[in-house]
């Protein structure tokens, strides 16, 4: 939907199964306008559209294309951001690892990344941005050499050229945001930094990477790497780094007593990685894979540290007497962006993990869930002047 200062928000569809065209148009209309019934009726209404490499391919078919156009049009939705970061499966089988593949080493990512620009571009309305999210380079345990780390800034640097050329052709200004992730190649604010000006720095002056790569904040993965919103927003300006989206999302914050670990079980499911980021006392951090390793190795612990957790939890949860949440973190950036409403236009709503909740955080339907979601954020927003035209 449209807000004040020109931004827009949209929740992203990829909490629904759709890993052809068929189903992703399916849940666009089950779901999707459900929820538009229920928070922006009668109002243009935007769709963070997720989409796999076999649904992007079956949507480029033009006969398809157009008939989504034409559906867009008379449901008074519009499309400004797509969420290109799974490349196939994300529903109902193991993920994990497998997300981040192919990664950025790969000619298969650029081509799916570029093809989602294609579609995008002929999607997005005119005098709206439009921005893909993706991957945050690799998985950190999947990179060996410098090698491969040339592959991915090459790569990279292959589809900013082609956003270029579309954005000239089409008139629509487009960008790409990498998103960092814990114990990814790119999994804090300064590796994304750094990596951003690697690129830089082997196409000098040119203005094109400015105009067309940056990062998609996702608030629930730098949280849980403990970061706070204002030293990361500083980072990225200092280095001219663009926001290309803000993904509004929380992760579960708690202190790791053995009655807190017994609880957390319920949250380690065989689809998602749910790495942990662990405070010890000495404030430094020690990380681990996932969230089962972190119970196993910590089975008999007598000292409760801080973790924060990569599961991305509904942003209306309340705390509990075991489990806190890293809304702080979202809620400073949108103060930040009260400062600074120029600062990243595109919001989006990522709480992708409906299905492995446990049960007593999924006791209403998705459509439910999704509406207390846009409850909760603009409310937020409306706090500080952010809120729907």
């Amino acid at each position: 939907m449209q807000l004040n200062h020109g931004l827009h928000l949209a929740y992203c569809t990829n909490i629904h199964r759709g890993e052809d065209w068929a189903q992703t148009f399916d849940s666009l209309q089950r779901y999707t306008m459900a929820v538009r019934d229920r928070v922006c009726p009668g109002k243009p209404y935007a769709i963070g559209l997720r989409l796999s490499e076999q649904a992007a391919r079956e949507l480029a078919a033009p006969g398809t294309l157009k008939s989504f156009q034409q559906w867009l049009e008379e449901k008074n939705c519009y499309v400004f951001t797509i969420n290109g970061f799974p490349y196939g499966k994300f529903h109902g089988t193991r993920v994990k690892e497998q997300v981040y593949a192919p990664d950025w080493t790969t000619r298969e990512r650029l081509d799916f990344t570029n093809l989602l620009f294609d579609i995008l571009s002929q999607l997005v309305p005119a005098g709206v941005e439009g921005s893909v999210s993706t991957v945050p380079c690799s998985y950190k345990e999947s990179i060996q050499s410098a090698e491969q780390v040339k592959a991915m800034r090459d790569n990279v640097w292959s589809c900013v050229e082609h956003i270029a050329r579309l954005s000239e052709k089409t008139g629509r200004m487009l960008h790409l945001g990498l998103e960092p992730e814990p114990l990814c190649f790119l999994e804090t604010s300064t590796e994304t930094v750094n990596f951003i000006n690697q690129v830089r720095a082997e196409h000098p002056n040119d203005a094109r990477l400015g105009k067309h790569l940056g990062v998609n904040y996702d608030t629930c993965h730098l949280a849980v790497e403990f970061e706070e919103p204002r030293d990361v927003v500083r980072r990225f300006l200092e280095n001219d780094v663009k926001i290309s989206k803000i993904h509004l999302s929380s992760a579960l914050k708690v202190r790791s007593t053995a009655e807190t670990r017994t609880a957390l079980a319920a949250f380690a499911d065989d689809i998602y990685f749910h790495q942990v980021i662990e405070r010890g006392n000495d404030a430094g951090l020690k990380r681990y894979r996932d969230l089962d390793l972190a119970l196993a190795q910590n089975a008999s612990a007598t000292e409760a540290k801080d973790w924060r957790i990569h599961f991305h939890i509904p942003l209306h949860s309340q705390p509990t007497p075991i489990f806190d949440n890293t809304a702080d973190h979202l809620l400073g950036l949108l103060d930040i962006l009260k400062e600074q409403p120029n600062l990243c236009s595109h919001l989006e709503m990522e709480t992708y993990t409906w299905e492995v909740m446990p049960g007593e955080m999924k006791k209403r339907d998705v459509v439910d869930q999704l509406v207390s979601e846009y409850d909760w954020t603009l409310k937020a927003l409306a706090a500080r002047g952010l809120g729907s035209k």
